[in-house]
């Protein structure tokens, strides 16, 4: 028996096969993402690429996979692809330790996008990126702020509704006549704070991930 054994028998050999010869491209290595790229590897995925410029901070312990007190001050992406090869010898892994914007052009070619960031002009860059070579992606909208997973929805983002950042990217989209994408996104109002921090939770911010993981597996394997 294999690591992927347990999944074998729920998804059958064919499956795993295309999953091992795919290439999924997670952009932003936090509190989602993380849970994602974690989720991917553990599924067969064969070659992740992992985007993000950061470093690994104690604020982040409460809900990023990659944030422990050994890997304090780390470049995520180096954190991340150590811990993916610890989990499968054999998956490959490229890094980017970078900042997504309209600049960025890697010479790269991935099967799917997973939009795992915070920043709202990264995430509509990332959108003219993918819909420009037709990779398709899925997109994460706001996990903070959010205690309730049951409200945790998938759709269309021109379908989304409370979310204050899906509010901004339905707009921004709609504006550059960008096309239609799926968006994991939560129908509970954000609960307020007048720190002006978001708060947020590995909860919550793990549904999420999880949730964008599930959707690449099965578009995949359905492909």
């Amino acid at each position: 028996m294999d690591r992927l054994h347990r999944i074998r028998l729920l998804l059958g050999d064919a499956a795993i096969e295309k999953l091992q010869n795919k290439t999924v491209m997670v952009v932003g290595c936090g509190a989602v993402g993380s849970m994602t790229i974690e989720a991917l590897a553990r599924s067969g995925i064969g070659h992740l690429i992992l985007v993000d410029f950061d470093k690994v901070e104690e604020t982040n312990i409460n809900r990023q996979l990659f944030a422990l007190a050994t890997t304090l001050g780390h470049s995520k992406v180096d954190v991340a692809s150590a811990r993916l090869r610890d989990i499968s010898p054999d998956i490959r892994v490229t890094t980017f330790n970078m900042f997504w914007d309209e600049n960025s052009n890697p010479d790269i070619n991935p099967d799917f996008v997973v939009d795992a960031i915070d920043s709202v002009p990264s995430k509509i860059a990332l959108y003219r990126w993918c819909a420009g070579r037709g990779v398709p992606f899925i997109a994460s909208m706001g996990a903070a702020q959010k205690t309730d997973i049951s409200q945790i929805r998938i759709a269309p983002i021109s379908k989304t509704s409370v979310c204050p950042l899906a509010a901004r990217v339905r707009k921004l989209v709609r504006a550059e006549n960008l096309p239609d994408f799926p968006a994991v996104y939560s129908t509970q109002n954000p609960i307020k704070n007048d720190t002006g921090v978001l708060g947020s939770m590995i909860t919550v911010t793990g549904c999420f991930g999880l949730n964008l993981a599930n959707y690449v597996i099965q578009k995949l394997i359905s492909a």
